[in-house]
């Protein structure tokens, strides 16, 4: 790595939910949704790529659009937003982009010659007859395409979501919301030659308890194993599927991520590859992060999420996406190392600021308030997709902005902290630091708490902050400490406080 990454790992303005990873050639590209700081729904924006060297994914680069709204010719004025997308290398080299059509029930098509250039539109996933899948009586509901180009050629399309659409399943279409479907493709990459079959129902005989398909179908192939990731009916959680074959047989593998690091087990709790052994073998530790399944316990807000496997040279991630802005409308992209069993299962993965790091951050330098991966208020959390989410946390802490959508000056950092209200950043290899310092703003009088657990049974140190609405940087010694470590941020007092970065310093 030529620096350090975090999670988020793009940009500060940049959102981009959705994130589907693919490696052409020596780069990796992410393709996902786009969506608007503070939108009011998803998918606001055009489709752009961010593209990475496999050897160093702390480099991330823009690519700029690929294809925007208005392609389609169903959607000539842009007002349609395009959903969660996939892109695939077809046998004719050509780069060919999925993506789910609103709430129509369609899937359209893109092709280009590059992985990121300009992709025109192409059609619409269809039968052998011209028909639109999603457009006869029966069909079950086309959303979120993955895409599997098998080794023999053979080409698979994977959709299907949970919830009805009446707006458009009204009327002489009826279209199903069974679960998960398969369908395969032609070779021109958009025509239907078997019939689209279910392969995870939401519910009933064949459905994963507990953990049943709900949307983001993505696909990865590893040796002779498939391998089937999508949201389950939690929607604040990735699992996986595995199959010696494309189009049945899957049965469940566990969890990958989930947004509050809830169902974590013991096996992965104490597999995770940033801790140290002794601190994870901490009692405090096996109380608050593994075995919780409560919502308003979740170590961050929660809502939907949706992402895509990557691996490089053994090395196995997750990409996944986290909220802001108290609502689901501006999501941005997030990724984790999984850690693999000697058996070939997948662990779940903890969120973390580190994420494609690969390794604990220096416990020197500045780090902005936006990377927490754990965030709450005295109440605890909750699911930014409730019934009036706003109001509901309204006293909770969010991350947002200044500036409007794409500033690229604009400073993303943590809002309206509250009493009680905390902050966890995750994890720091301490070795010489003994000074951390705060920048806040707001209006506030109290103490910010430090502490290496997120009970703050053991405070690190107290620093007294007071600010009437401006910007000030405020300090406190911490005793030396030695190995990986998270650090925790809890605001007690009165007023709401902003909190934009901290540095961690030796003096």
């Amino acid at each position: 790595m030529k620096k350090q990454v975090f999670n988020p790992y793009l940009p500060s303005w940049e959102y981009i939910p959705d994130g589907e990873p693919r490696v052409f050639g020596d780069r990796v590209y992410v393709y996902g949704s786009h969506d608007c700081f503070n939108a009011p729904i998803f998918c606001v924006n055009d489709y752009v790529c961010w593209s990475a060297p496999v050897e160093d994914l702390s480099d991330w680069r823009y690519e700029g659009v690929i294809f925007k709204k208005n392609q389609d010719p169903k959607n000539k004025l842009g007002l349609r937003l395009l959903f969660a997308p996939d892109v695939v290398q077809g046998k004719d080299g050509k780069y060919y982009l999925y993506y789910a059509f609103d709430f129509y029930g369609m899937i359209g098509v893109a092709v280009c010659d590059t992985p990121a250039g300009k992709y025109e539109f192409y059609g619409w996933v269809s039968y052998g007859d011209g028909t639109i899948w999603g457009r006869k009586k029966g069909d079950q509901f086309p959303f979120d395409p993955g895409v599997l180009v098998d080794d023999d050629g053979r080409v698979f399309l994977y959709s299907g979501f949970y919830t009805p659409c009446p707006a458009i399943a009204s009327g002489f279409r009826k279209l199903k919301n069974d679960g998960g479907v398969v369908a395969e493709l032609s070779s021109d990459m958009k025509t239907i030659i078997s019939e689209p079959k279910l392969l995870f129902p939401k519910e009933g005989p064949g459905a994963f308890e507990n953990h049943e398909f709900f949307e983001a179908s993505s696909i990865r192939k590893d040796g002779d194993r498939y391998i089937f990731v999508y949201s389950s009916r939690h929607n604040h959680e990735l699992c996986y599927a595995v199959s010696k074959y494309p189009d049945k047989g899957f049965t469940f593998g566990g969890t990958l991520v989930d947004l509050g690091d809830l169902f974590m087990t013991e096996e992965a709790a104490n597999t995770c590859i940033f801790y140290d052994s002794e601190y994870r073998n901490m009692d405090e530790i096996r109380a608050y992060e593994y075995g919780n399944t409560d919502e308003t316990k979740a170590a961050n807000y929660l809502g939907n999420t949706h992402g895509g496997m990557l691996e490089l040279k053994g090395q196995w991630y997750i990409f996944y996406h986290r909220h802001t802005n108290r609502h689901g409308y501006s999501r941005q992209a997030c990724a984790e190392r999984l850690v693999r069993t000697e058996d070939g299962r997948f662990l779940q993965a903890e969120v973390t600021s580190c994420g494609l790091n690969g390794k604990p951050l220096k416990d020197e330098g500045c780090y902005e308030a936006r990377i927490a991966c754990n965030l709450w208020g005295k109440e605890g959390t909750g699911r930014y997709d409730c019934s009036g989410a706003k109001k509901a946390f309204r006293t909770h802490p969010y991350f947002t902005q200044t500036g409007k959508d794409r500033t690229e000056n604009g400073d993303q950092y943590i809002a309206n902290m509250r009493d009680g209200a905390v902050a966890g950043f995750k994890y720091f290899q301490f070795a010489t630091c003994n000074r951390v310092k705060i920048r806040i703003s707001g209006t506030v009088k109290g103490t910010v708490l430090v502490s290496d657990q997120r009970d703050f049974r053991n405070i690190l140190t107290e620093i007294p902050v007071e600010v009437d609405g401006s910007e000030k940087e405020f300090s406190g010694i911490l005793p030396g400490m030695e190995g990986v470590k998270p650090l925790y941020f809890q605001y007690r007092g009165k007023g709401a406080m902003n909190f934009h970065s901290f540095e961690l310093c030796h003096e």
